[in-house]
């Protein structure tokens, strides 16, 4: 019978080594790049398990090994890193959380009989993030191959404190933000999601399973008038393996096509993905970004 594991709040300890194989559970997004960049600059072989339908053909030539893996095929992806040596992994980049909601999701993710016996068998007390990612982190540790943390080997991603754009907030701004990041906080608590978009210290969105790129677009449409503060902070509980908050270009470009000014993101706990070009970016379109200890 399959436990919930204890969240982890810190980083692990992980030491990779240019013998040993790291895996890579690679979802959409630079932060899997990110990772494999690194990793080869390091002389560090990776395994990459592409989730399918999510992951770049882009990472292949940065990785020693590259598999397809389907959403729901759990064995296919323990077998391919267990048969490259593969003791210790990582998981980076985004999972669209939202294609397990659509019709005969069983049909369109035919999954294999280690996946059916996740979902059904296994005890969960809910299918929450966190409930979901430590449970599968369980299947794979029953294989021998251990999860630690992207960010041990690249901590430089972690953002840190300060306003990192050229414009700092105003004080209406910053009451904002005191507003917004009580909320954030007591969602990512919840486990529902990291942000929430807020004006005149009013709620106009709150981010749940479509993602912070559409929780954003939505408070767009539900405030033409813009000008409105995006907060995304780590969970209380935040488990540093899987599902830290991340920013990047692209959340510029959605915040500049909504109307939002702001971003407040967590100091040491938030990734920043292209610094350099994501702060250029909001000083180009006239955003603040602002990174704040929890």
């Amino acid at each position: 019978m399959a436990s919930v594991l204890e969240p982890q709040t810190e980083p692990s300890a992980a030491h990779f080594s240019p013998r040993a194989p790291v895996g890579l559970l690679a979802g959409s997004g630079r932060f899997p790049f990110a990772f494999a960049e690194k990793a080869k600059s390091l002389n560090i072989p990776v395994v990459c398990v592409g989730i399918r339908h999510e992951a770049s053909p882009d990472l292949i030539p940065l990785v020693e090994r590259f598999y397809w893996a389907g959403l729901t095929r759990l064995g296919r992806m323990i077998r391919c890193m267990r048969k490259s040596g593969v003791r210790q992994a990582v998981m980076a980049g985004k999972i669209q959380k939202s294609r397990m909601n659509t019709p005969f999701r069983w049909l369109r993710y035919i999954p294999d009989l280690r996946a059916l016996r996740f979902w059904f068998a296994r005890r969960r007390k809910d299918n929450r993030d966190d409930s979901l990612l430590l449970g599968l982190i369980r299947e794979f540790e029953a294989d021998g191959i251990c999860f630690v943390s992207a960010l041990d080997l690249c901590p430089e991603l972690l953002v840190k404190t300060g306003v990192l754009t050229k414009n700092a907030p105003s004080a209406r701004e910053l009451a904002d933000i005191e507003f917004g990041w009580g909320l954030a906080r007591e969602m990512g608590r919840l486990d529902v999601g990291q942000s929430v978009a807020v004006r005149e210290q009013a709620v106009l969105a709150v981010e749940a399973i479509e993602g912070t790129d559409s929780a954003i677009t939505r408070a767009g449409e539900l405030c033409p008038r813009g000008g409105f503060t995006v907060v995304k902070v780590a969970k209380p509980q935040q488990d540093m393996r899987f599902d830290v908050p991340t920013v990047g270009v692209s959340t510029i470009e959605t915040m500049k096509k909504a109307g939002a000014k702001i971003l407040a993101i967590e100091a040491g706990r938030t990734i920043i993905l292209d610094e350099a070009d994501t702060v250029r970016l909001a000083d180009e379109y006239g955003i603040t970004i602002v990174a704040r200890d929890g």
